[in-house]
């Protein structure tokens, strides 16, 4: 029998926050809070029906916390909790994942049981390290890792990663049948029904939940779905909105429809790496970032933890690869190689890197096979020696742009082809000057031609740029970055414009063989420019498909006041 206890906040008749502690299994409690006026989550995402934030004990010989709650609930979550149990009791806290909405009271049950240990993912420890800003006692956990807890509750963690935050696990209970999912599953639904008797009540909410937060990784619930595949559920133990009960196999095989359905169209990067092994996670997370600012889908996927048909499947539906070398004596990870090469098929585009961890596996050879496989490399490899560098980061990411971009050539050009021909016309003949912004920041420098400039504003004095967001440069026009504007002579532009349209391999000097001399700002500035404008970035707006960066005019000059700027006249206005 399930017993059912509310608790209400002292303000409660103002947020109209309350507690519900639900028995929902042997030894197991729901404590579910009700926020019931929440109407907005995150920025984009509208609610209707309030949520909660489900946390769960789990009581066998040993005691656990699944989650804890929102900030907001600090008061009323402690006194409900130590109502149940002496909280000094508790052994271990699992973090499903580090969103403040189900960790923002890590730092008071810490207060509570300093000796508890946090168990986690390898990422989500390294989050709560730099959130609670105290010492505690870890457990990281990967996929397939157990812990017994007693009593028959032996809790099996699966890996679930950017569900919807990259340290996301879910935890499998054997002796209840319960899996614990945080974000996945849930909707944002707050009433007093604790299970999803209600179907068709629940069903719009599930979805647009899923739409907002599931949607977008696509690929990564289809690889959470086949780990658990095989699991007898009896109850899925979401960290919003209802439990799951009487309508479990609807629910997951919406979420394989809509996932199949959403991955049918994306172009998708398969990124292998070695968790904890040299510099590999941060080289495959700045690759990753650069692939991704072009629209591509990127996984990240460990090479010690992944099951080898797994990889097959990444490698077979993955347009892209790319391979951080793993340590020699990684007997997983070497497996895991044999299988990439034996699954990659031709066309697919490749690039590598190595880990830098002193004793990578050898990339040359493997570059070898790959290509007689009839892969086509995107980049370059990129071979780390030392600690990355502001340099090396910023060569990732243009190098992980560049296999963005040759993936997206085709869909550029569709995308070309698709407007309507009057109106493309008609576009084309909005004239523009021709410049060349560059910026040096530290020991990164770099440059683009660019067209899609004006003046913006008197006071301050003030420009607009736009620029594409599939250009590496944008890494170096965030607010507060400096650079210069090189404002081109009509007459005398063509050899710069035929240096800087030139591809440049990631890292390479974009500077090679112009003359310059070094502005104020510490930005280049072409000393075969009509002028040059030193700026400031203030703002950014997103416009699509492009950033307008609005700067500041901080100094400027003329070298000829009789010259005239160069001007870009286009036929259409579809492309550049």
């Amino acid at each position: 029998m399930i017993a059912t206890t509310d608790r209400l906040s002292p303000t409660s008749a103002v947020k109209r926050l309350t507690i519900q502690t639900v028995g929902i299994a042997t030894e197991t409690t729901g404590m579910r809070s009700l926020d019931w006026d929440r109407d907005r989550f995150d920025i984009e995402f509208g609610l209707r029906n309030g949520t909660t934030y489900n946390s769960f004990l789990i009581q066998g010989e040993k005691i656990a916390l699944v989650d804890t709650s929102h900030r907001k609930f600090e008061t009323l979550y402690r006194e409900t909790l130590t109502n149940l149990i002496d909280p000094a009791s508790i052994d271990y806290l699992i973090i499903s994942h580090t969103e403040p909405d189900h960790s923002g009271l890590v730092a008071d049950i810490l207060e509570l049981a300093p000796d508890l240990t946090i168990v986690g993912a390898k990422v989500a420890i390294q989050f709560l390290e730099n959130m609670v800003h105290r010492p505690f006692k870890s457990m990281q956990v990967k996929n397939g890792d157990k812990l017994d807890l007693g009593n028959g509750h032996e809790l099996s963690f699966y890996s679930a990663p950017n569900l919807h935050w990259p340290d996301t696990i879910f935890t499998y209970d054997a002796k209840t049948k319960l899996l614990f999912t945080c974000d996945a599953f849930g909707m944002h639904y707050c009433d007093d029904h604790t299970f999803d008797e209600q179907t068709r009540l629940l069903e719009e909410d599930f979805k647009y939940y899923y739409d907002c937060l599931m949607g977008p990784n696509a690929r990564s619930v289809l690889s959470a779905l086949k780990r658990i595949e095989g699991l007898e559920i009896d109850i899925i133990a979401t960290g919003h909105g209802p439990l799951l009960k009487y309508h479990i196999p609807q629910w997951m095989e919406n979420y394989r429809v809509w996932s199949e359905e959403q991955t049918k169209t994306e172009t998708l990067v398969a990124l292998f790496y070695t968790e904890g092994y040299g510099y590999s996670e941060a080289i495959a997370t700045a690759i990753a970032e650069g692939i991704s600012r072009t629209g591509v889908i990127v996984e990240k996927i460990d090479l010690g933890s992944v099951d080898l048909p797994e990889v097959r499947e990444w490698v077979m539906d993955a347009k892209g690869i790319v391979v951080g070398m793993p340590p020699q004596s990684a007997i997983q990870a070497q497996a895991a190689l044999k299988t990439i090469i034996a699954a990659t098929h031709p066309k697919q585009v490749i690039g590598l890197f190595e880990s830098g961890g002193g004793e990578d596996e050898p990339l040359f050879p493997l570059r070898s096979q790959l290509f007689s496989n009839g892969l086509i490399e995107a980049f370059p490899p990129i071979l780390i020696k030392e600690p990355p560098t502001l340099a090396i980061e910023q060569r990732c990411h243009e190098a992980g742009t560049d296999l963005g971009q040759e993936l997206t050539r085709d869909r550029t050009i569709k995308q070309i082809k698709s407007i309507n021909p009057d109106l493309e016309k008609a576009l084309g003949r909005i004239s523009s000057g021709l410049y060349i912004l560059t910026t040096q920041k530290e020991e990164i420098s770099s440059a683009m031609l660019a067209s899609w400039v004006t003046q913006a504003s008197l006071s301050p004095l003030g420009i607009a740029v736009a620029v594409s967001k599939d250009r590496a440069i944008i890494d170096l026009l965030q607010i507060g970055d400096r650079f210069v504007l090189n404002i081109l002579e009509e007459g005398n532009y063509q050899h710069l414009m035929k240096h800087f349209l030139k591809r440049f391999a990631p890292g390479d000097d974009r500077f090679a063989g112009i003359k310059t001399y070094r502005a104020n700002n510490g930005s280049p500035i072409l000393a075969d420019a009509l002028a040059y404008l030193e700026c400031e970035v203030t703002s950014r707006l997103d416009c699509n498909d492009h950033w307008v960066i609005y700067s500041t005019v901080e100094a400027g000059r003329v070298a000829d006041v009789n010259a005239l700027t160069a001007v870009h006249h286009r036929k259409v206005g579809n492309h550049y």
